[in-house]
């Protein structure tokens, strides 16, 4: 009977039992002077010692304006060091932090706060080109759990911040804090109807930022640099509790992604890791293909995930900027986010061809999605995840939950995977974007893996379109290289024939400047489909 597509994660370690404050009080005992955030934007710095006090004044704060454990506080920001300061402080009275995507608008952020009951929201004044005060007004009188607003930079929030701690307060409260307590919502994507939102414990969460940086070789001597948004796991779970839970120092670049800026960060800092997704890489690489020269030579490792990374773009990161130890993750939202993860000791190859294996307290299976059946090791089929990583539940939506978890606790991705030999995973596309051609099931990552290995192509994203012959026909949308031809249907035919079967090969090429992307830098494919509709008539 061949082996079947299932892999439980060895641990040499147990898993943490502790409150995100609690631990976070045990590295600040430890580490006391060594530094634990750095906003490079603004030159501000703080280590372990002066971060408790700053994540204490603000906790004592928001308890003062009557927070208390269970309440839902929105955090409405860029990157920045309040927006950590309040994660670890909403985690300290037991509130449940609610994240708000900096690029939603009105009809989106009055969803979240009327769907989280969200009784203080925290936010910026305005980024980029949004009025985020109107904004807020905007939508408050249809918000009616909405008590009270704090905008950052206003006197009002710089009474909370200048609180004085109040101890006795705080260790009150934590003794009735448990590690199982949902402390944070975060609202998925949405691409079809409103997002979802994710309940995750402390357990949760801590624990997979936990292992996340074990897996990396994390100690006290790191410094990860931090251009991911603070909003998504990305940055606040796979960043900041990666880095307070080893001693490590956290390095914000911007209040959002700039490759020229993240690059400086990393060189003035001594980063030892960068995080990004995969378009964010190959942006940062263009800087250095255009001139640019910073000191990368502290970095040692880093994480490439959020959305399938191209071995190309992986290949290039390792020898063009020294991280010869970056991983590659793969997880969601749901499961705090990570499930698997490649190790440091894993062969080029490994690391640039597939997600990794299942990480240290989870189990990670593959199944027939018609069926639900495991299948044998080498077959595609849906990848399912269980373990102290799977959320609580969707926020309000038990019905969702239900579809999502099935009775044995086992969260149903959504993801096509394909488990080796020796538990290594490929995750080959989403199964609502694999094309169906004539009979055929395409699968976009392997196409647009084989277009990367064209000298102009930069990068390539991959669609299903109607056909009335075949039911659907493939659409490639392509960025090219500075200076590079204009790259058409028949040329990129030619280039494919012989290489790829041909129901694989586009039959309709888009040329653009940019994808369109969620703030956390994934391709949204369903609006590429929505907008094919029209580019094609």
């Amino acid at each position: 009977m061949p082996e079947l597509s299932y892999s439980c994660g060895p641990a040499d370690l147990p898993l943490l039992g502790d409150t995100i404050g609690a631990n976070l009080d045990r590295t600040i005992a430890a580490y006391p002077e060594r530094d634990a955030l750095v906003d490079h934007p603004t030159g501000r710095r703080w280590t372990y010692r002066e971060l408790g006090i700053a994540v204490d004044a603000v906790a004592t704060g928001l308890a003062a304006l009557g927070i208390v454990p269970g309440d839902r506080v929105g955090l409405w920001a860029p990157n920045c060091a309040e927006w950590l300061l309040v994660q670890y402080a909403t985690a300290k009275i037991g509130a449940i932090l609610v994240n708000i995507n900096p690029a939603y608008r009105t009809s989106e952020l009055e969803y979240v706060l009327d769907q989280a009951g969200v009784r203080m929201l925290v936010a910026a004044p305005e980024f980029k080109s949004s009025d985020y005060v109107a904004m807020i007004e905007q939508v408050r009188p249809n918000c009616p759990a909405l008590e009270q607003v704090l905008i950052l930079g206003t006197e009002p929030w710089h009474r909370v911040a200048e609180s004085a701690p109040d101890t006795d307060r705080l260790t009150t409260i934590a003794a009735t804090l448990s590690a199982d307590d949902p402390i944070n919502i975060q609202y998925t994507s949405g691409t079809t109807g409103f997002p979802k939102g994710a309940t995750l414990s402390h357990h949760n969460i801590l624990n997979n930022g936990f292992f996340v940086g074990e897996l990396c070789g994390y100690t006290a001597a790191d410094r990860v640099c931090i251009p991911v948004p603070y909003y998504h796991c990305f940055g606040m779970v796979m960043g900041n509790l990666a880095v307070t839970s080893h001693g490590a120092a956290a390095v914000i670049p911007a209040p959002s992604f700039d490759p020229a800026a993240t690059l400086a960060a990393v060189a003035a800092e001594r980063c030892t890791s960068l995080y990004g997704v995969p378009t964010m890489f190959i942006a940062m690489l263009a800087e250095l293909d255009h001139g640019a020269t910073p000191d990368l030579s502290a970095l040692r490792t880093g994480i490439m995930a959020g959305s399938p990374c191209p071995v190309e773009v992986m290949k290039r990161v390792m020898d063009r900027m020294g991280m010869t130890e970056v991983a590659i993750c793969y997880g969601m939202t749901e499961t705090s986010p990570v499930s698997t993860q490649t190790r440091r000791d894993d062969s080029i190859d490994r690391r640039t061809a597939t997600v990794g294996r299942v990480g240290p307290h989870l189990e990670v299976k593959v199944v027939d999605p018609a069926t639900g059946r495991t299948l044998p090791r080498g077959e595609p089929g849906e990848l399912c995840t269980r373990g102290y990583s799977v959320m609580l539940g969707y926020w309000g939506q038990p019905d969702k939950t239900a579809e999502a978890i099935d009775a044995a606790r086992w969260m149903h991705t959504g993801d096509i995977g394909v488990m080796d030999a020796d538990g290594y995973l490929s995750v080959t596309g989403r199964i609502k974007d694999m094309v169906i051609r004539g009979g055929e099931n395409i699968y976009p990552r392997e196409i647009e893996e084989f277009l990367y290995t064209h000298p102009d192509i930069v990068d390539a994203q991959v669609i299903g379109v109607p056909d009335e012959k075949y039911g659907e026909e493939l659409m490639v949308w392509l960025r090219l290289r500075p200076g590079a031809p204009p790259l058409d249907a028949p040329t990129l035919r030619a280039y494919c024939t012989d290489r790829l079967a041909h129901y694989k090969i586009p039959r309709y090429v888009h040329l653009v400047e940019e994808f369109p992307m969620t703030v956390t830098g994934k391709v949204r494919k369903a609006r590429m489909r929505e907008l094919a509709r029209d580019i094609l008539g």
